[in-house]
């Protein structure tokens, strides 16, 4: 919930939903007449600020520079239109529109407001209202109030991590089995099959044969391949904190004076 003390960082301010999308800017910030805090916020959206829609803040909390709200933009675009300017406050029908349009229970917003009608206007944004809620009205019966403690979350970045992409080199070994040619020297004798061919030549001559020789010997190519992806995710952890706060409490008690035997002497 926000503070009258938050009211300065409020106005002129961005406000967004609870997924994170803008819906429009902080206006006006209207007050409870019976408690003295902070109802309504008044949210300029549409185009160039055009059209300006009521919005409770009962569980809104200001989160950094912007006010963050339980309700979807188009939600609060096409809540019942108010006229701001009528006076600097809301009539009690309003207020229960808003609430019924809202989904919101009248009790449950304020708990010391449950009856119908009680603090059913709003003063306009800047400055509480005046009237004090611990000050006796005129049926004769005095307001005891309490401060609860509401807490919220605020979010901060806490750090980054980021993937990098480098290139190694490494040693890799594979065997491969690599052939050779090598001359080896044939003699057969002379027969009866291959005589014909032995005395095909002349009879005593000087000649030269010549074989070509060949090996085999290792190539390395390399080529790319995709092997896997990588992507950062993250996950979100919810853990208990116990939060510690001070609230100041109201306490109303009764003196009597009762008259003494004496009629010159009056006791408490």
């Amino acid at each position: 919930m926000i503070t009258p003390e938050q009211i300065p960082t409020v106005l002129d301010h961005p406000v967004y939903d609870a997924e994170g999308g803008k819906i429009g800017e902080a206006k006006h910030v209207f007050f409870d007449d019976a408690t003295g805090e902070p109802e309504w916020v008044s949210v300029k959206t549409g185009m160039f600020g055009s059209h300006e829609s009521f919005v409770p803040i009962h569980d809104a909390f200001v989160i950094e520079d912007h006010i963050e709200v339980p309700y979807r933009k188009d939600t609060v675009k096409e809540a019942p239109h108010v006229d701001v300017d009528s006076g600097g406050h809301l009539s009690e029908e309003e207020e229960h529109r808003l609430y019924e349009y809202y989904g919101i229970s009248w009790g449950t917003v304020w708990p010391e407001a449950g009856e119908p009608g009680a603090g059913g206007r709003a003063d306009a944004a800047g400055t509480a209202p005046a009237a004090s809620p611990g000050t006796r009205g005129d049926d004769g019966a005095m307001t005891r109030s309490e401060e609860r403690m509401r807490v919220g979350t605020e979010r901060h970045e806490t750090g980054r991590a980021r993937l990098r992409k480098y290139v190694v080199t490494e040693e890799q070994q594979q065997t491969v089995p690599v052939r050779h040619e090598e001359v080896r020297v044939e003699r057969e004798p002379i027969t009866d099959a291959n005589r014909d061919e032995a005395l095909g030549g002349a009879e005593i001559a000087e000649s030269e044969h010549e074989v070509v020789l060949h090996e085999e010997r290792p190539v390395v190519e390399t080529r790319t391949e995709p092997v896997e992806r990588v992507r950062l995710t993250t996950d979100e952890v919810t853990a208990q904190e116990t939060v510690t706060g001070r609230v100041r409490k109201e306490r109303i008690e009764a003196d009597a004076e009762e008259e003494d035997d004496d009629p010159g002497r009056r006791r408490r």
